[in-house]
Parts: C-alpha cells; structure tokens; sequence
C-alpha cells in the first residue's frame, strides 16, 4: 500500500517537471526565433529597442521556470529520501509483525495440540470401564469441610426463652418408619437436668409443638441415671448421654425403657470440672460431649492425666455398650465452645463474638492429623451455642442455642471425578 502511494505521488511529481521542462523548450525555441528576428532587423548595429525589450522578457521568464523545475527537483529530492525511510521503517515493521504473527500462529497452534490431547485422554477415561474410587473408612467420600451456610431453620421450642439448654435433632440410625421422627430435651431443672425426650413426627410439626410424644426416662429430676448436661444424641432407638452425678456413659433404649451404663477413666472430668466455655462463661455441665458421625457414636471428654485436653473414644452401640478406640488430642477443652464429628473428624468451635462462632479446629481419627487454622465462621441467630451435633443422613448441623433450635447446611469441596461427583 505505502508502496502504491509512493509511487502515485512520483508520477505526479514527474508530470509536473516534465511539464515544466517541455514549457522551457518551448520557450527557449521562442527565444531563438526572436533573436533570429531581431537579427534580420539589424540597421546599422542598432536593433530595434522594442525586439532587445522582448527578447530580455523572454529571457527572465525562462529564468523563472529555470528556478521552478531547480525547485521542483529539490522537493522530489528530498521527498524521495523521506519516502525511502518511511517505506524502510515500514518494511522493518511489517517483518516485526509478521514474525509476531507467526510466533502467535505457532503458540496456538501448540495450544490446540494440547487441547486435543486433553480431549483426548478425557474421551478414553470417560470411555473406560474403570471403576470409580473407593474411600476409606471414616472418610465418608466426603472432602474437606469448607463452609457452613445457614440457618435453615430456626425457630423458638414451645417451652419458650425461660430454657436456654437443651438438645435436639433425629436418630443417625433410624429404625425403619422413624426416617422423619426429630426429637427434642430441654433441661427443665436448672438448666443442667432432663428425665425425659420428647418426639415429633415431622420438622414441622417439632417448630409448631404439635403432638409430641414424651418417653421419660425416670419419674423425677434430677436421679439416678437421668440426663446431665445438653450434650447428647440419638442412634438406632437408643439416647446416649452423661449419666447424673457421674463419669458414665448412659444408654437409655426407648423401646425397653432400660438404661444401661460403662464408665469413662476414673480421672475423667464430670460436673463441670472440663467443661465447655469462652472467655466470658462456662457451659455447665458439658464436661461430655456425645457425637454421631456415618460411623456411629463417639463421646468427647477431657481427663486429669491428659491435662485437660480432648480426648476421643468411640462407643459401640451394642448393650450394654462398649468403649472402644480412644484418641488423644492437644487441644484443652476449656478453650472449646462445643464439638461434632463428620466421617471420623473431630471439629471445634469457639466464640469469637455474639454474632459469629468459629469453627477453628480439626483432628482426622484415621491420620491423626490436627489442625487448628480451619477458620469457618458460623452465623449466629442467638449469642450461645449450648449444643452442635452432625446428622451423617442429611449433612446438617443441629444446634440448640439460647433456647433456639436451628439447623446449618455443611459445605464440602467437591470434585468430578470419572464423570461422578465426589465431595
């Protein structure tokens, strides 16, 4: 293009000095043919004063076009010299772009070799009769916990605001027809006791109060083997908490009404020596937690010989029941606002402020791993939370807070794998 520009504007150039140049032969033929006049009038030496006047005009405007072609030619002098350093920076650009343009070229190129490879190899996976992963033990299937997201539900029980503990949530092990049952303990003697649990038929029915079914667990409270504390649960028909006045485990099956009971290490803490708390109060009475995971029941305690720090005991739900592996942790359980198992992992929580509780711990039963940077904030609708349990059924968080029940979904990290989601 610069080329043909170039070469447009040259021929203009040239037009206009060849015009020029035929203009001053003309007028130098018309020159001589006046000096050949001028000649023929001569009178004696005396020419004629009008031929020498008109002879010296033709001789001063053939000057003037002698300047203008001289003036010309300097113009297409220099244009040609800046013409040809232009069009040789042009040159130099477009080899720099075409070289771009094939680097680019090349780069794509590539990309799109690795994009077919990657198809590819997608095409024989999904293609391939390999069969997906198996997990192991303990781990569900389930990835990291990332996020708790919520409430779902939250609703104040009908005993009102005057019972600020208790529990609730479903059976981890439901027996078939009680897939939609929820239960509910509030501790109506001194916000530390409980002699009975009642039932619902459905969530709703639970938020509205409507038709419970009350199965005590002794006639008066606080007794012998009644509940302690608002850190119980519920798998395959059986409730499973802190036996009154006592180190023990309980296990009250509501069929039978029987209780059957194991006890914990002699040193292990009981009416509130190790119990939950914050900075600002204690949780009375919670010097034992009890969990439910996809595994079954595990129970939370803290002993003199380690310290005050968590311990881990899995409960076989078997009857009477049978304590069984045991985990010990460095994390002091004073320090903890309350605890819950997913797929044999070990969660803390903490108060940070009236709004926000922090999920900041962690321990795998299978690798032993501890972490304490996990950092997953829990909104909260009440300033505390008096009990926290997972539902392996469904991945909620069941809490009772300030005489609320509430409920919060868990976030996993999930991952396609061999085309099936795997979280």
């Amino acid at each position: 293009m610069l080329n043909f520009l170039f070469n447009c504007y040259l021929r203009n150039q040239m037009t206009e000095i060849d015009r020029l140049v035929l203009g001053l032969q003309h007028r130098i033929r018309q020159l001589l043919d006046n000096v050949f006049m001028l000649e023929k009038e001569d009178n004696g030496n005396l020419y004629a004063a009008v031929s020498l006047r008109i002879i010296e005009l033709e001789l001063d405007e053939i000057q003037d076009l002698l300047d203008k072609l001289n003036r010309t030619t300097n113009n297409y002098q220099q244009l040609s010299v800046k013409a040809a350093t232009e069009l040789q920076d042009m040159e130099e650009t477009m080899t720099e772009l075409e070289n771009f343009d094939h680097t680019q070229v090349m780069v794509k190129q590539r990309e799109n070799q690795h994009i077919k490879r990657d198809l590819e190899r997608c095409k024989e996976e999904f293609n391939s009769t390999s069969p997906a992963p198996t997990f192991s033990p303990g781990h569900c299937g389930l990835s990291r916990m990332v996020n708790v997201s919520g409430p779902k539900t939250y609703s104040l029980t009908v005993y009102g605001t005057s019972y600020s503990f208790g529990a609730w949530g479903r059976d981890a092990n439901p027996a078939p027809g009680d897939e939609n049952k929820y239960w509910l303990v509030v501790l109506t003697s001194s916000n530390a006791y409980g002699n009975f649990i009642r039932q619902y038929n459905s969530l709703s029915t639970t938020i509205l109060g409507i038709g419970p079914t009350d199965t005590y667990i002794s006639s008066s409270n606080p007794t012998t083997n009644t509940i302690q504390g608002s850190n119980m649960v519920m798998y395959a028909n059986a409730f499973y908490y802190n036996c009154y006045n006592t180190y023990y485990v309980c296990q009250f099956n509501l069929t039978t009404r029987a209780v059957s009971t194991v006890a914990l290490p002699s040193d292990t803490g009981y009416n509130s020596k190790f119990p939950f708390g914050h900075l600002g109060t204690t949780y009375s009475y919670t010097d034992m937690d009890f969990a439910t995971d996809e595994s079954g029941v595990y129970v939370i305690y803290a002993t003199t010989s380690n310290f005050g720090n968590v311990i881990i005991t899995k409960v076989e739900t078997s009857n009477p029941p049978v304590l069984n592996q045991t985990w010990s942790t460095s994390l002091h359980k004073k320090t903890v606002t309350n605890t819950f198992m997913v797929c044999g992992v070990l969660y803390a929580t903490r108060y940070l402020d009236k709004e926000i509780e922090e999920i900041f711990y962690s321990y795998d039963t299978k690798t032993n791993e501890e972490r304490y940077d996990l950092r997953i904030h829990i909104k909260k609708m009440q300033t505390n939370i008096m009990y926290m349990n997972y539902d392996p059924r469904d991945h909620l968080l069941y809490v009772y807070s300030d005489a609320y029940i509430v409920t919060y979904e868990i976030i996993y990290y999930c991952i396609l794998f061999y085309n099936v989601l795997q979280c």
